[in-house]
């Protein structure tokens, strides 16, 4: 399976059109250069200046893919994304670098535990936020094909399973068939989510995880199922306010459904910064938070 890398490059190899461009964020792409030549633009710390740039690439029939940190390109270029390709509909793929839990060893001005919502939050937007490095590179063939505006949350970890079910935008993969327990989630936090599962098996509790990959389109079918457990947790590296948390309040509500939620996320803070098994273990997610929470949840009464 080719990694993120070395995809993005035949993909540029198989259709011209394809421009990567970079805001000095090259660690994904440094062997892209050379390669590309001309169509391979470091427009160094400028992020609102790429969008701008990407926005009329797309205008005349380009494919921009660019490359930034998270937090930066979501905030700092936020007018540019909204406005320049959110309302003109343009085929940009915003490729966001460290988001979450990612951006480890970094203080609140480097984590970008909002992008979801402020991604999600534009018309025709779509955020893509894969389990792994393959997860990542079944995703971009899919993406760039959509022609539509995209962000992904960059993440090239090692697998978390064996194999992934084929990627399909709006299409979740479910891990496990389990009523008790139903665990939403998506990109880094899958790992722990699945670790959480099996865990809960031990105790004897059914859980399923259900990998969210694409959270808008999101997999209806796949999320109102899971309402249907016992309880649903709901596990994210973002604010509580605005990501998946809110998704499926939204959903739930929308369709005239209701679920025992509990959500493990962000509320109404930034994390620890430090080394990530660290963070995790501080911040309460890993696969044995999940699971304990989780469990104890399930024990308490009904309201």
């Amino acid at each position: 399976m080719k990694d993120y890398g070395e995809t993005l490059l035949a993909l540029a190899e198989s259709d011209p059109n394809v421009v990567v461009m970079t805001a000095e964020n090259r660690a994904a792409i440094r062997g892209l250069p050379e390669k590309l030549r001309g169509r391979f633009v470091d427009v160094g710390i400028c992020e609102q200046t790429m969008i701008g740039m990407a926005a009329g690439l797309a205008l005349r029939g380009r494919l921009p893919v660019v490359h930034a940190l998270a937090t930066f390109l979501t905030m700092r270029a936020f007018e540019f994304i909204r406005t320049d390709v959110g309302i003109a509909g343009l085929p940009v793929v915003l490729v966001g670098g460290v988001p979450g839990f990612l951006s480890e060893a970094n203080g609140p001005t480097h984590q970008a535990i909002e992008d979801v919502a402020l991604m999600r939050g534009i018309p025709g937007m779509q955020v893509v936020c894969p389990a792994d490095g393959e997860e990542l590179a079944a995703a971009l063939p899919a993406i760039l094909a959509s022609r539509r505006p995209t962000y992904v949350r960059y993440h090239a970890g090692a697998p978390v399973t064996g194999t992934h079910a084929p990627f399909s935008l709006g299409k979740a993969e479910v891990f496990g068939d389990g009523f008790d327990v139903a665990i939403l989630t998506y990109g880094l936090l899958c790992r722990e989510a699945l670790a959480a599962k099996e865990l809960l098996a031990e105790a004897g509790i059914a859980a399923r995880v259900v990998n969210l990959r694409s959270l808008k389109p999101i997999d209806e079918t796949a999320v109102l199922v899971a309402a249907r457990a016992r309880l649903v947790v709901v596990v994210e590296d973002h604010l509580q306010t605005g990501g998946l948390t809110s998704i499926l309040a939204e959903l739930l509500l929308a369709r005239g459904r209701t679920a025992r939620v509990r959500s493990l996320a962000l509320a109404e803070r930034w994390f620890r910064p430090a080394l990530l098994p660290a963070v995790l273990e501080v911040e309460g997610f890993t696969g044995r938070h999940i699971a304990e929470r989780a469990a104890a949840w399930l024990r308490m009464p009904e309201a």
